[in-house]
């Protein structure tokens, strides 16, 4: 594959121009999302961006690459032309979140919140704190970022489960079970952490059924805000299922002033920031790739099976 003219857009298309003086070989365009109109796409050849404009189509484009390592705002409930290679960022994705997630496990088992609260109030309550390698951790999703997320935190000692569509064996976790197995799973969590990409199959997943197996456990969700109905989360805490949320993806973004997330004593939120794509790794990545099409390697190494959405 030849890429010869890229549009480059969304918030970072400033910070990306450097890659003109990067790659001398081809010619890029560098616009905000709102200047993007319909015949940019049959000018390029490839496109870069967080998602797609509201006037893209596929015109003359080979190529697109995603900013982050997630590609549902390409493929979600859209039609893809199976002639177009799809790649992704992934860069420092999985121990970005990795820490994220430690940060409030090891808060939650350090009891952060109990000291701050006896402090404001000069109470002086010791207390006995649990260790991580008592921890048992369910993880859904073990690709990339889940299976970086298992190695920090087994690491420390944590036994950390995998829940994946197959359930095939990665040497990251203790163990990984298939999706219909949640329910012998679920039971002995103490933590349970969304990694998984949004797909027409884990559209919905965190609902009812699935947090009716959840006894106690902290969730995290660093996955997809369409994987988890809301409400469903909001009752699971309501009965105890769920004893803490730390929520950094939502159903809707940003985060509506009246949604009863940002108020629920039992819900921490975070505006989508556990995997920030850095301008440094965005641009290194995209040159590998390039690189990778450059020498004619047939697969390439952050390319997206579309029909899997991942």
């Amino acid at each position: 594959m030849e890429i010869n003219r890229i549009l480059v857009t969304g918030r970072m298309y400033k910070e990306l121009e450097k890659l003109a003086l990067l790659d001398t070989k081809r010619e890029y365009l560098f616009l905000p999302e709102e200047e993007v109109h319909s015949n940019h796409f049959d000018w390029a050849d490839g496109y870069v961006a967080f998602k797609p404009t509201e006037t893209f189509h596929f015109g003359n484009l080979q190529w697109v690459h995603a900013l982050g390592a997630g590609v549902d705002s390409f493929l979600f409930h859209r039609e893809w032309n199976m002639d177009v290679v799809l790649t992704r960022t992934v860069g420092s994705f999985g121990r970005k979140i990795g820490e994220y997630c430690l940060s409030y496990i090891l808060a939650d088992i350090q009891r952060h919140d109990n000291f701050q609260h006896a402090q404001a109030h000069r109470q002086w309550k010791p207390s006995q704190q649990k260790l991580l390698h008592q921890l048992s951790i369910v993880i859904f999703g073990t690709g990339t970022i889940g299976e970086e997320v298992a190695r920090m935190l087994r690491s420390f000692g944590v036994t950390v489960y995998g829940i994946s569509r197959s359930g095939a064996e990665n040497c990251h976790f203790n163990s990984v079970h298939p999706i219909t197995e949640v329910n012998t799973v679920l039971p002995n969590a103490d933590w349970v952490i969304n990694t998984l990409p949004l797909t027409p199959i884990t559209e919905g997943l965190f609902a009812k059924q699935l947090f009716s197996y959840v006894q106690g456990a902290g969730f995290i969700n660093v996955g997809r805000g369409n994987s988890v109905d809301e409400n469903a989360l909001l009752e699971a805490i309501g009965f105890g299922q769920v004893r803490r949320a730390v929520l950094d993806v939502f159903n809707e973004e940003p985060l509506p002033v009246h949604s009863p997330l940002w108020a629920h004593p039992n819900v921490i939120v975070t505006p989508h920031i556990s995997a920030v794509t850095g301008v440094d790794e965005a641009i290194d990545g995209l040159l590998a790739v390039l690189g990778e099409m450059d020498n004619g390697q047939a697969r390439i190494s952050q390319s997206v099976d579309v029909q899997r959405g991942y």
